[in-house]
């Protein structure tokens, strides 16, 4: 199957496809070619951002309860609506078509390195907001691509592992802190139940669905399935976790993503749950208060030399 880098172009290119169209007819009825251009550009955004608004529709009717502090106002709605599809947006049309797994060590660095696991239908471009961060801070880092698109997650197991050996190598750390979005974390954990959990300091989780999302039943490929809320897959990864797995998990997540749902499907027992509000599923990666509270965690971690 295609990568998620080749899938999103030809989607692009469907787009472009459509928005020529569009611009195309409108000449002929007599529009002005700036008009026409802008008509059809404008148009494909409108499905875009349908397609955005009717995920949150679907969230909503699935959704926990939502405790009072978090509940929002309508002016805090709109924000969070907006920031959710710009950060959808530039996801799919800039950052995943652009994106490839890549490493960056900042030698003597003392602190701990990060693998960047993504999410569903996605690739290493979802971490451009973050990786800045990471290099600001001298934090080494590598990100990966998790492949097939469609494949099972007991299969990115190997990948992973690979990753973090060759992470440990380039940096001497006998330990690294995953980041991990969404699908990634359940990649992470289902690496942690093959390998072991000896050199992971630290598995922080962006609204992974944990206990699975009413959502997965739309998605496609074997990943998808093993998603799908208190799946047996899920049932048998929860089986395979320590009480010592649990204590190195943060799992962060949001009661208003628009992916997850229910959103308290990303609680985990025996891990470290922090919750934030007026923020969707896709700008976990981008938020600045989640992106703050991810290099606060990192912070709190001691780079040990293997």
């Amino acid at each position: 199957m295609a990568s998620a880098r080749t899938l999103l172009r030809l989607v692009l290119l469907v787009q472009l496809g459509a928005a020529l169209s569009i611009a195309w007819a409108l000449l002929h009825r007599g529009v002005p070619a700036w008009g026409a251009l802008l008509a059809g550009a404008g148009a494909v955004v409108v499905v875009r951002l349908a397609i955005n608004m009717n995920n949150f529709a679907m969230a909503a009717r699935a959704a926990s309860d939502t405790p009072p502090e978090y509940r929002l106002g309508p002016a805090a709605r709109v924000r969070m609506l907006a920031e959710e599809f710009w950060a959808s947006m530039l996801v799919t049309s800039w950052h995943v078509p652009r994106g490839c797994a890549r490493m960056t060590v900042h030698r003597d660095s003392s602190r701990v390195p990060v693998l960047l696991v993504h999410g569903y239908g996605c690739n290493s471009g979802f971490w451009a907001h973050l990786e800045p961060l990471l290099n600001r801070e001298r934090i080494s880092h590598a990100s990966i691509d998790l492949e097939p698109v469609a494949g099972s997650i007991d299969d990115y197991a190997p990948l992973i592992e690979a990753r973090v050996q060759a992470l440990c190598a380039a940096t001497g750390a006998a330990q690294i802190a995953i980041v991990a979005h969404s699908m990634g974390g359940l990649a992470a954990r289902a690496w942690i139940r093959a390998h072991g959990s000896a050199c992971v300091a630290r598995l922080i989780t962006l609204g992974t669905p944990h206990h699975g999302t009413v959502l997965a039943n739309l998605g496609l490929g074997a990943n998808a399935a093993q998603m799908r809320r208190d799946s047996a897959w899920l049932r048998d990864l929860a089986a395979g976790d320590t009480q010592d797995v649990r204590s190195r998990i943060v799992s962060i997540y949001t009661h208003h993503d628009n992916i997850i749902a229910p959103q308290d499907s990303s609680l985990l027992p025996g891990a470290r749950n922090v919750a934030f509000g007026g923020v969707g599923h896709v700008a976990l990666g981008s938020n600045p208060r989640v992106l703050a509270e991810v290099l606060r965690v990192l912070r709190e971690l001691q780079l040990v030399h293997a």
